[in-house]
């Protein structure tokens, strides 16, 4: 059933640990499977996607974020014949890494390790699903990391953009830039993360008041249509018509530009609008206040993050950081308080 390009779970190259095969589930369907059950996982739905902390009951959090990325990647990967199975599990790791308050959460961390080897959510993704998250064995034993395959791997490390707009992606015969995923369904992952978010976080967007509708650029809509709606569905069935029975996986120069531009378009009005600034000054604040009392105080870190450097396994700036990183929204201010009431943080 899948097209020549699809990944097949029978040809994975393999697991960081061998395990034997299971008799119901592919490779990718257990690796799909582990993500679910995971720890951090869960932690995904009290962080940030846009908003922080936000009062109201009906904005997007990272979980229901890659819920939506993954809804958009699988409709993509059955329409087009490439494997389901790994490209929702690529999707539901993707995020696993982000730390709380969203994107600034990010340049926050990634400035208080420079010199140690800096922060980025995808490698910290890949980090929790082969180190940090721990899982039991059939057998009742205890090992570091998920043990997930390769391609699995390999989508979760390559799925970050950033700012970037996005690239025309590799062929069948083309060798996949560093920073792409090998397989096409982890170039896909990239591809729909993109979609959803530009998507989404212009819905909250206008639900919050910072934009309207009508704020959107008109070329923006000349393409992809009028309403929320349309937009989801032009672009989808553009890539599958420029990804069906191709060389590679595409969409139209348009509807690429337009997705390019509305990402552009919230950077300016949403990401970096005078509200967002407002509150990423706290967020500052309060995560270089709790780096620098961990740094100084390790000992407080619980203890299932603290084994690596007890082990010598993590230097004391890399532990605080995977401290800080998993921590959710809420529990990150409640930290904050209870270390340094009374000052006050903007909270």
């Amino acid at each position: 059933m899948l097209s020549p390009r699809g990944a097949r779970s029978a040809r994975s190259a393999g697991r960081q640990r061998d395990e034997p095969l299971d008799f119901l589930r592919t490779a990718f369907q257990r690796d799909r499977d582990r993500v679910v059950h995971s720890k951090a996982f869960r932690r995904l739905m009290h962080k940030t996607q846009v908003f922080v902390a936000p009062e109201g009951d009906h904005y997007r959090t990272r979980l229901t974020h890659t819920i939506e990325v993954a809804q958009i990647a699988r409709t993509i990967a059955r329409a087009i014949r490439i494997n389901e199975d790994l490209t929702e599990a690529i999707v539901l790791a993707h995020d696993l890494g982000h730390p709380p308050f969203g994107h600034v959460g990010e340049e926050v961390l990634d400035r208080l390790m420079a010199g140690h080897g800096g922060f980025r959510h995808d490698q910290q993704s890949v980090r929790i699903v082969e180190v940090l998250e721990r899982r039991r064995t059939r057998d009742g034993a205890y090992e570091d990391g998920l043990n997930l395959t390769w391609e699995v791997r390999d989508g979760i490390s390559g799925h970050s953009k950033g700012r970037k707009d996005l690239e025309v992606l590799p062929g069948l015969d083309e060798a996949a830039p560093a920073a792409v995923p090998e397989t096409v369904e982890g170039q896909l992952a990239r591809v729909a993360d993109r979609v959803a978010y530009v998507h989404h976080d212009t819905d909250d967007a206008i639900r919050a008041g910072l934009i309207y509708e009508e704020d959107v650029p008109a070329s923006v809509r000349a393409v992809l249509g009028d309403t929320r709606g349309q937009w989801v569905d032009a672009t989808v069935r553009d890539i599958v018509l420029h990804s069906l029975d191709a060389p590679r996986l595409g969409m139209s120069e348009a509807v690429r530009g337009a997705l390019d531009e509305l990402k552009e378009f919230l950077f300016t009005t949403v990401y970096l609008g005078p509200a967002a600034r407002a509150v990423d000054a706290a967020v500052r604040r309060l995560l270089e206040s709790l780096f620098e009392y961990y740094v100084e105080h390790p000992e407080e870190i619980s203890p299932d993050v603290r084994r690596l450097l007890d082990d010598g396994r993590a230097t004391v700036h890399r532990t605080v950081c995977d401290f800080l990183a998993g921590m959710t929204d809420r529990f990150a201010i409640r930290t904050q308080e209870r270390l340094f009431v009374p000052r006050a943080w903007g909270f």
